[in-house]
């Protein structure tokens, strides 16, 4: 799963924390900033452009529809606002979608799938397996180890520490499982859970909200169930 780079502006603390919170909790979202001066998120973005902004309308100097303006097609755009009355002009300009404020979590996270499903390349135009090294190095106690991908059966996360469960052994090391997954080619390792990515292609059989791997149940979180379920779906043959 491709890991989208994004900012949050709006000029109040309390809604830019409460995005901020969202951000973190949502597996394939990195924040790279918060800004709560429109003008000064403008000026940074020029030289470090990201996939998505989640956008305040309603600020001083310059306004959420303005800057949306401004950046033209480049940024996708989720705008928030406390006034509905703006929607239509924000899908105007193409804004991925319009949080209404007070914005619950699971409003947010409809409108944070929908922008990776937007930004994210269609299945044709990933690359092929071929193009991705066989392997990782992850360090572990004073070296780096070697594993390769096809050996990989699922990873683990566990607090300070990542486990790689492989059809040999476990190899531990002290790398965040966030940045691991993004080093996995998208096409063969999935997210499911919090704690868990699975290799795909190991995967012997579902059960509602579990997943068997050899001798192993793998839960399925609530943050991950609905792009799991599309993948799954990609890869089933319809009768």
């Amino acid at each position: 799963m491709r890991i989208l780079k994004c900012i949050a502006i709006d000029d109040e603390p309390l809604p830019l924390e409460l995005l901020q919170d969202y951000i973190e909790k949502t597996p394939f979202l990195e924040l790279m900033h918060t800004y709560n001066n429109p003008l000064e998120a403008l000026a940074a973005l020029r030289s470090q452009p990201v996939d998505l902004i989640f956008l305040d309308i309603q600020m001083p100097e310059l306004n959420g529809l303005k800057l949306t303006a401004l950046l033209g097609d480049s940024t996708k755009v989720i705008l928030t606002t406390a006034y509905r009355e703006f929607a239509v002009e924000g899908f105007e300009l193409n804004a991925i979608d319009y949080l209404l404020k007070p914005i619950s979590f699971e409003r947010f996270l409809k409108a944070a799938t929908k922008a990776l499903q937007t930004i994210q390349p269609p299945v044709a135009a990933i690359l092929p397996v071929a193009a991705h090294e066989p392997f990782i190095f992850v360090k572990t106690t004073g070296r780096l180890q070697k594993v390769m991908l096809e050996d990989i059966l699922y990873i683990e996360g566990l607090k300070e520490y990542v486990a790689l469960h492989t059809i040999s052994g476990k190899v531990v090391t002290l790398q965040h499982l966030k940045k691991l997954e993004a080093a996995l080619p998208a096409k063969l390792f999935m997210r499911v859970h919090k704690s868990f990515i699975v290799a795909l292609n190991k995967i012997e059989s579902i059960e509602r909200n579990r997943i068997f791997i050899k001798d192993t149940v793998i839960p399925v979180g609530d943050l991950y169930r609905e792009m799991f379920q599309l993948e799954i779906q990609r890869k089933s043959i319809s009768g």
